[in-house]
């Protein structure tokens, strides 16, 4: 039986998790708790003409200040075989709707990047989620490397049912070294039920090896398989940072 902390317990613990990302002692289970705050993130995946991908590329590295203007870039990656994703901060859904005004109203915006954008897209998916409120956003160590977005689709409840073990898996591998969460973020407009973990790695390579040692780490396979209980389904795509992307 879940025992659910006052709404002033959830405010000390939150501030507290700040202090030490993914610490096993900082669980909120309130899904609506940290919607209260306004900041939320939205992924954004472009599908390219294949033959207009780098042409795509060259645009966005030339006008992508134009949008930058208006709104905060977290992140912007080519994604290895398919598209381009993209990540931004929102302060609120207030500030998202006057962005995109604002930008309707700019003409160097118009003429010299969506107008011609436009005619690459073959198609485009949004995501809004929030950040987990044991998670933040963490720069990777240093630039370069390959980042890897595992998506995991879990059964219906959210953090109430299954946010604590996914937060032990997640920080089985953080903690243990094997790897650096971005962030780790939680749907609320588009498939719900979803969790995106942003992982960094050196390499491709050094992934492939880190998830050779995890697999052989009793201690990891023994809290992963106590998520997986709540586990759907899981994707992945492995991303390289374009040369504008504030994350590397």
């Amino acid at each position: 039986l879940l025992t659910f902390p006052s709404l002033k317990v959830q405010k000390k613990m939150h501030s507290q998790c700040c202090l030490r990302l993914f610490d096993p002692s900082i669980f909120i289970p309130n899904v609506g708790y940290w919607q209260q705050h306004g900041t939320f993130y939205e992924f954004r995946t472009y599908y390219i003409q294949p033959h207009l991908n780098a042409v795509f590329l060259r645009l966005t590295n030339e006008e992508i200040h134009l949008r930058t203007a208006h709104s905060e870039l977290i992140g912007y990656w080519s994604v290895e075989y398919k598209g381009l994703t993209s990540l931004w901060r929102r302060n609120s859904y207030a500030q998202r709707v006057s962005v995109w005004a604002a930008l309707a109203q700019d003409p160097k915006w118009i003429e010299q990047y969506i107008s011609k954008a436009m005619l690459m897209l073959s198609s485009q998916d949004n995501e809004v989620t929030y950040l987990v409120p044991w998670s933040k956003i963490q720069k990777p160590p240093k630039d370069g490397g390959v980042l890897e977005l595992a998506t995991f689709q879990m059964k219906p409840g959210g953090l109430a049912v299954w946010g604590r073990a996914f937060q032990a898996a997640v920080g089985t591998h953080t903690g243990s070294g094997y790897a650096h969460a971005v962030g780790v973020f939680h749907s609320e407009f588009g498939q719900l039920n979803q969790v995106h973990v942003l992982w960094w790695y050196e390499s491709a390579d050094q992934r492939a090896a880190i998830r050779h040692k995890s697999h052989n780490n009793a201690r990891v396979v023994a809290v992963v398989k106590k998520s997986a209980v709540y586990l759907v389904s899981q994707k992945n795509k492995r991303m390289f940072p374009c040369a504008f992307s504030p994350i590397k």
